[in-house]
């Protein structure tokens, strides 16, 4: 039992950790949820209702030695002192048969506590498959094709407890194009990674619209959005099972990339998963640029992706990955500080305190002040 809670818990962990890159894969989530979150659960159920059964069992036997020293007393103090046996015997089972419940009702009222904001919790994490028409309606193919991507005065404010702490986001208008390597670059807090979890639909507009060829990004919508986005964030989680991924692409070309990036030597693949995640923290940056290419999505962002790598593979990444990219129609998004590569850019995006400070054209940066870091 022991064995399964861990398995359970570490699966809780990457709910919990992963719920970024679960929302951006619908056939990871559906994998990891149904075969691996809820199976792992249904194993502990079965487990603990055992070893429940067991206690109970015990607990009854508990009981019935209890209930015979009651019996005892109540039929054998009247022969010791003088009592009306009547008057007796009723307080003796009327407090018997109350105990019971009130103790049970007792006992389950903080695991039905537990349970409702666990519950809330979980359901906070906006992780469920579509239910509704409306959403099971705007389940569609993944758009291969398309023209602009907007954000139209478009505004996010943090909140924390119900109140509103000192950042707010926008408004900012911005759009892209497919095709194009777009630079997120400003100083620490200036609001580019809350960027880009708007334009990968982690984050709803307080005010404006996301609009992807015109269509608004809504709640009916937004699940089937977040499918056109591979994203690497700085805090990414890695899965083992390579959900998503096809066969072929499994037998081919993730020996192909795990070779390319040095990792044919710590990673193995095993059936339909990795054989370890149990790198250093570049290694399993590289990992998931890895799976990320190999979801083939329109667009691509990465956050701060080459701030722990070595500078071989940080030329890799600028000069190899990204022309890669671009060659093949993707739309690339980058938060960086390394701006002796900014050259790479067709577009640099600076933000300050959350809004829109400038924005240039890549090969005009040295025209532009350093970056405030």
């Amino acid at each position: 039992m022991r064995s399964e809670r861990d398995t359970f818990f570490h699966h809780l962990r990457l709910l919990i950790e992963g719920v970024k890159e679960l929302k951006l894969n619908r056939e990871r989530r559906k994998g990891f949820l149904f075969q691996q979150l809820e199976p792992s659960a249904k194993r502990l159920q079965n487990h603990s209702n055992q070893a429940n059964w067991l206690s109970v069992a015990a607990s009854h036997w508990g009981q019935t030695l209890f209930l015979l020293f009651i019996g005892a007393i109540v039929f054998l103090a009247p022969m010791l002192v003088t009592i009306d046996r009547r008057s007796l015997t009723g307080y003796a089972f009327t407090i018997l048969f109350m105990i019971s419940p009130l103790a049970n009702v007792l006992n389950l009222m903080p695991v039905f506590t537990r349970a409702s904001v666990a519950a809330e919790k979980i359901e906070g994490l906006d992780l469920s498959l579509a239910n509704s028409s409306s959403e099971i309606a705007a389940e569609g193919e993944v758009k291969a094709s398309w023209s602009t991507l907007t954000l139209a005065n478009v505004t996010h404010v943090y909140r924390q407890d119900g109140n509103v702490n000192d950042f707010n986001f926008g408004p900012l208008d911005l759009t892209f194009v497919p095709g194009e390597v777009v630079f997120l670059i400003g100083g620490n807090g200036s609001g580019k990674t809350t960027l880009a979890k708007i334009l990968a639909g982690l984050y709803e507009p307080l005010k404006g619209s996301i609009q992807l060829d015109g269509e608004v990004i809504s709640t009916a919508n937004r699940d089937w959005y977040r499918q056109h986005f591979s994203v690497v964030f700085f805090d990414f989680q890695l899965f083992e099972h390579l959900y998503g991924v096809s066969e072929q692409d499994v037998a081919v070309e993730v020996p192909k990339y795990l070779e390319k990036l040095r990792l044919s030597e710590k990673v193995k693949i095993e059936g339909d998963k990795l054989s370890t995640i149990d790198l250093s923290q570049g290694q399993r940056k590289r990992l998931a640029l890895l799976l990320a290419y190999l979801e083939d999505r329109p667009i691509y962002i990465f956050d701060e992706w080459a701030s722990d790598q070595d500078p071989i593979f940080k030329e890799v990444f600028y000069h190899q990955i990204l022309p890669e990219l671009k060659a093949r129609g993707k739309t690339t998004i980058v938060i960086s500080h390394d701006d002796r590569y900014y050259h790479v850019a067709d577009r640099l995006i600076k933000l300050e305190r959350g809004v829109l400070d400038s924005e240039t054209m890549g090969g005009m940066w040295h025209e532009m002040p350093a970056p405030v870091v």
